[in-house]
């Protein structure tokens, strides 16, 4: 006797399933892979999604969730497993997992432990999709991008750090409540460490063209008399008053992952603060991951925009690497 399914449908393929084309693998299913999760489903970027953590409950729990959400998701397939078998043939994969930054707890202070953790996904993660970009979110997300180049022997286009493409976003929004406009309009840059050595790039901010620079040329300064200074300052505690406040930060982490998972997928060429190598460039000469101004495409990170920074801007960058090298020079088994 014939199946429902046999009587409901003619095939005209032997193999009727397809290999998919943008399958994005989240590690960690806490708060941040789970918000990098709903953007991205939302943004229908992804042909299938696929989640891996070590707490099989949560794991399961979180999957079927997702799963009775397919009538209003245009995502096919989602599927969880503790094994990363389930990862395989990722187009990228976006690195969540680690202990989670506490309360008054510096990114920096995370890094060791963190660093244990990667030992053990990094490898796996490479060995089921060895073709894959990896995005890392995980913090200190600088540090964390270099340990990750470092354990998966992938070339540098396929190792992006979130970076300050969150902090960058941050600081369009304050500016833009500054000056009464919305974000998109308000164009400039946060670079360097995603944390509380940052660099607000002021020599580049502008509206329309308008440098603001021009207007008031002791923008960012202490002697600024608009006090724009304190937009920066925003930014970098920002982070810090949301966990104060709810107890972690996720949906704008978890929305900035999905911008960047569409200029990949999508293969935009648009350009973001992420972190990247930064050896060679403004005279660092050290072997450090910070963020500027990046192209990505379907190639993952293809080129870095050769911004002009003023003398006092390089001199933060700089001190930003140091401060990141001095953190990295203590690491254990990398």
């Amino acid at each position: 006797m014939a199946t429902v399914q046999e009587g409901l449908l003619s095939s005209t393929v032997k193999d009727k399933t397809a290999p998919p084309r943008n399958k994005i693998t989240i590690v960690g299913v806490g708060q941040v892979g789970m918000a990098c999760t709903v953007s991205i489903l939302q943004q229908n970027l992804a042909d299938e999604v696929a989640l891996v953590d070590i707490l099989e409950d949560k794991l399961r729990g979180e999957m079927l969730d997702l799963q009775h959400a397919s009538l209003f998701l245009k995502t096919p397939k989602i599927v969880a497993d503790k094994d990363y078998s389930v990862t395989a043939n990722s187009r990228i994969v976006v690195v969540t997992g680690g202990v989670r930054q506490q309360e008054g707890e510096s990114r920096l202070n995370l890094v060791q432990r963190n660093v244990n953790v990667f030992k053990f996904i990094i490898p796996q993660v490479v060995k089921y999709s060895p073709d894959a970009t990896l995005l890392v979110v995980s913090n200190p997300v600088d540090i964390m991008t270099y340990v990750t180049w470092k354990l998966s022997g992938l070339p540098q286009n396929r190792i992006i750090g979130s970076g300050t493409n969150l902090d960058s976003a941050r600081f369009r929004y304050l500016m833009a409540q500054k000056l009464n406009l919305h974000p998109s309009s308000c164009h400039g840059y946060v670079l360097g460490e995603h944390g509380d050595s940052s660099v607000a790039v002021w020599s580049g901010v502008n509206v329309a063209g308008v440098a603001l620079q021009s207007l008031n040329p002791a923008i960012g300064t202490d002697k600024d008399p608009e006090n724009w200074k304190e937009v920066h300052k925003q930014v970098v505690d920002s982070a810090y008053e949301v966990i104060k406040l709810k107890g972690y930060t996720n949906w704008a982490i978890g929305m900035s992952v999905a911008d960047l998972c569409e200029s990949i997928t999508k293969n935009l060429g648009r350009v973001h603060p992420v972190s990247t190598m930064v050896k060679g460039y403004y005279g660092i000469e050290n072997e450090v991951f910070l963020s500027l101004p990046c192209v990505l495409n379907g190639n993952g990170l293809v080129e870095v925009v050769k911004q002009k920074l003023t003398d006092d801007e390089i001199a933060q960058l700089k001190k930003s690497a140091d401060t990141l090298w001095g953190v990295q020079a203590d690491l254990k088994d990398l």
